[in-house]
């Protein structure tokens, strides 16, 4: 279990690598960090539904980088 700084850290992290996944779909930097944070929690709930479960950090942050990118996917969507 992460703490709440670490977990900011590897959420913003996460959405940094999203942003360059999404090219085109991001939002700026300071949006795609904050996305990357959301994306965090998301990435946990929706990997969690279909039985994938992560431990340590990298975990996480594989975790939240794929919540991050589906996060910047919909907010791309509904900008359009």
């Amino acid at each position: 279990m992460t703490s709440l700084l670490g977990s900011i850290i590897i959420g913003c992290l996460a959405g940094f690598i999203a942003g360059k996944i999404m090219s085109g779909g991001g939002f700026g930097c300071l949006w795609n960090l904050v996305l990357g944070v959301v994306g965090g929690v998301i990435g946990g709930w929706v990997l969690g539904l279909v039985g994938i479960s992560w431990g340590g950090t990298i975990g996480s942050l594989v975790t939240a980088v794929v919540g991050a990118v589906l996060v910047l996917w919909i907010a791309s969507q509904v900008k359009k």
